[in-house]
C-alpha cells in the first residue's frame, strides 16, 4: 500500500469490485474534485477523536476500522466496523461534536473529503446525494444488527454473527477465488468489546466454536469450514450476503 499515491477515483480499484454499483463519468469528476490527497495512518491511530469538532469526512480505501463509544472508566463499547468502500465521520453532521470515535484496525489509507462536500453532493448531484443517505442506512442496519446481539443474543449466538457476517463483508471485497480465506484482524478484545462480553467469556465461546468446526482463525486469516450451520447458531434473517453498494 505504500506505493500507492493520489488513485484517481476514476482508477480506483475498489470499483473494479462487483459490490460497489459502478458510477456516470460526471459523478466520479464531482467526487474527485471534492476529495483531498489520501493518507494513510498507522494501526491504532484515532481518525476522529469522540467530541472532536470540524473533522473531514473519509471514504475508507483500505485496511479495517471501527467506531466507538467510552465512558468515563475506559470501558469501550465497539459500535460496528469499518471496511474498504465504507464512508466515516457523516454522524457528525447532525451534532456538534464527534458522537464516537474512530480507530485504525489495521494500518488505512484514507480519502478525505470537507464537511460540506455532503452538501455539494446533494446539491449538484441528487444522485450521490442518495447514495450517502443509503450508505448512512446501511451503517445504522449494522449497529442494530450489533444492538440486538448485545440484547438478546446469547454469547454464542453473538460470536457466531458477528464470525459470520464480517466473514461475508470480506469476502465481497474479494476474487470469488479468494473468499475460502478472508483478512480478519480483530483481537478477542475487539470482539469482546463489540458484544458486551468478558474477555474470558470471549476466549472460551470461540474455543467451542471452533471444536465445532465453526470457524478458524490463523495468522490473521478467517475460514468458516460449515457456514450454514454457523448460520443456524447466529439465528440471523437472512443469508449475511451484503448488498450492492454505492462508493464515494
Amino acid at each position: 500500500m505504500r506505493g500507492i499515491v493520489n488513485t484517481p477515483c476514476s482508477h480506483c480499484p475498489l470499483r473494479d469490485v462487483a459490490i460497489f454499483k459502478q458510477q456516470q463519468k460526471r459523478e466520479l469528476q464531482l467526487i474527485e474534485s471534492l476529495r483531498g490527497d489520501q493518507i494513510v495512518r498507522p494501526m491504532g491511530a484515532v481518525l476522529i477523536a469522540e467530541g472532536a469538532a470540524q473533522t473531514a469526512l473519509y471514504t475508507l480505501f483500505a485496511g479495517w476500522a471501527f467506531r466507538y463509544k467510552t465512558l468515563t472508566d475506559g470501558r469501550r463499547q465497539i459500535l460496528n466496523f469499518l471496511l474498504p468502500g465504507d464512508f466515516i465521520g457523516l454522524q457528525q453532521k447532525v451534532a456538534d461534536g464527534a458522537t464516537h470515535g474512530v480507530e485504525a484496525l489495521t494500518e488505512v489509507w484514507l480519502c478525505p473529503f470537507p464537511r460540506d462536500a455532503v452538501w455539494e453532493l446533494h446539491r449538484q448531484a441528487p444522485e450521490l446525494g442518495y447514495d450517502i443517505t443509503w450508505l448512512a442506512a446501511h451503517e445504522e442496519s449494522l449497529v442494530d444488527n450489533n444492538l440486538l446481539s448485545v440484547g438478546r443474543r446469547s454469547a454464542k449466538e453473538r460470536l457466531a454473527t458477528l464470525l459470520m457476517l464480517l466473514f461475508k463483508r470480506a469476502a465481497a471485497l474479494l476474487p470469488p477465488e479468494q473468499r475460502q480465506r478472508v483478512p480478519f484482524p480483530l483481537t478477542q478484545q475487539h470482539m469482546a468489546d463489540a458484544l458486551g462480553l468478558s474477555l474470558a467469556h470471549t476466549h472460551r465461546t470461540l474455543r467451542e466454536l471452533e471444536r465445532l468446526g465453526l470457524h478458524h482463525i490463523e495468522d490473521g486469516l478467517l475460514s468458516l469450514p460449515n457456514p450454514r450451520a454457523l448460520a443456524r447458531v447466529a439465528d440471523v434473517w437472512g443469508d449475511g450476503v451484503p448488498p450492492e453498494r454505492p462508493l464515494i
